[in-house]
């Protein structure tokens, strides 16, 4: 196989933990960078990355990056690289693009540019004077950030927060991906139980129960270099099929969300069901204020509606204290709340363990983070631990 350098793209803020993913699928050579992670792999690394990465929006194919500061550069910057070895002849291929703080300041021009330089660099490879584009789809994106040009291929399609068991949603959904996000920042583990008294439509207790089953995330979505030939079937296939080998649906999950609004339990509950995962969730209409988790050392991972968001400051701020209020009865329990109030630990009379900022969207949140004791060591555990010491 190749050595290719790939971009996985991502929010601002979960950059590390989108690089702890990479390294955990055993890709350790990377940069991290602003909103990306530049990493090296194979075409299996395409097929690997885009059904496991939890917390990325993308995986890029970095075709190249150079100077240009003008048509003539970007032009031949362009030309310069090898897209027929990704782009068959019948290939559709269009171009997208930003720009900032660059000279080359038009998009749609240096869209242009760049779909002209591609032509005529197939047309070289392909001795064809004309593309029909009728095959398979390769976007291309330029992007130009201070005069440097970053040309790459987009191997994912629609953003991998869009898992596909998803049908419904409710009024201002969270992103699957930043629901992981919050999962993999928390000390939850499938054994512990997990509450989320704020559901809505069940993002974060279908991404901890695929967390906790080991899910790849993306298993049950296709994508756009699923039908490149130079990503071959036999690699997919065996990418898939390393994902649902290592699927471990025999784990007991103690996972429940609940919601005043018992709309949003039925779109919940429809969610989990699309997921493979609606017979092992909870999913009860309460208020906040009557909630009763079940057992101990469990976790609050949760996305209170946000006044800004959903236009009731008031009441987001009278279910916070009420939340709170409900923590505090919960002396072994933990608790995760992603809230763009500065107030939180005001209303709850606690500061957090640590502060996080992340983006919802456009709005800044923090995610504040109330760390409880962890459960005591089983004896096996504790016993294996002091092997490894005598050792």
């Amino acid at each position: 196989m190749n050595e290719i350098e790939l971009i996985a793209t991502c929010p601002m803020g979960l950059e590390s933990i989108v690089a702890r993913e990479l390294k955990e699928l055993g890709y350790e050579d990377m940069m991290v960078e602003n909103g990306r992670i530049i990493f090296k792999g194979d075409e299996l690394a395409i097929c690997r990355t885009n059904l496991w990465l939890r917390t990325a929006d993308r995986i890029l194919i970095r075709m190249g990056e150079f100077r240009a500061t003008t048509f003539d550069e970007l032009f031949e910057g362009t030309k310069a690289l090898d897209w027929p070895s990704w782009i068959p002849a019948n290939g559709e291929f269009p171009v997208e693009g930003r720009s900032h703080k660059s000279q080359l300041s038009s998009v749609p021009a240096c869209q242009g540019i760049v779909k002209k330089a591609i032509v005529e660099k197939m047309k070289q490879r392909y001795r064809k004077e004309w593309f029909e584009e009728t095959g398979a789809r390769y976007v291309i994106e330029v992007s130009l950030l201070n005069d440097i040009a970053t040309l790459t291929l987009d191997t994912t399609g629609p953003s991998l927060h869009k898992r596909g068991y998803r049908k419904l949603v409710t009024e201002a959904p969270l992103k699957e991906t930043l629901a992981a996000a919050m999962l993999l920042l928390s000390r939850w583990n499938p054994e512990r139980p997990l509450y989320d008294p704020f559901c809505g439509s069940g993002t974060i207790p279908v991404e901890a129960a695929l967390l906790g089953w080991n899910i790849a995330p993306g298993i049950r979505r296709s994508f756009p270099s699923e039908h490149w030939p130079a990503v071959p079937d036999q690699i997919w296939q065996q990418a898939r099929e390393e994902a649902y080998d290592l699927v471990r649906d025999d784990i007991e999950l103690q996972i429940t969300g609940s919601d005043i609004d018992p709309s949003a339990i039925e779109v919940a509950k429809a969610a989990a069901k699309s997921a493979g995962v609606g017979k092992e969730l909870r999913f009860e209409v309460t208020p906040v204020a009557k909630i009763r988790p079940n057992g101990d050392y469990g976790c609050i991972i949760t996305n209170p509606p946000y006044g800004e968001r959903l236009g009731d400051r008031s009441a987001a701020e009278k279910a916070l204290r009420q939340l709170g209020s409900v923590f505090h009865e919960l002396p072994t329990w933990s608790a995760f709340v992603l809230s763009p109030t500065k107030q939180l630990e005001h209303y709850w009379a606690q500061p957090p363990t640590k502060r996080r900022k992340l983006f919802n969207g456009r709005i800044e949140c923090t995610l504040f983070q109330y760390f409880g004791p962890l459960p005591p060591r089983k004896p096996k555990e504790a016993a294996s631990e002091q092997n490894d010491l005598q050792q």
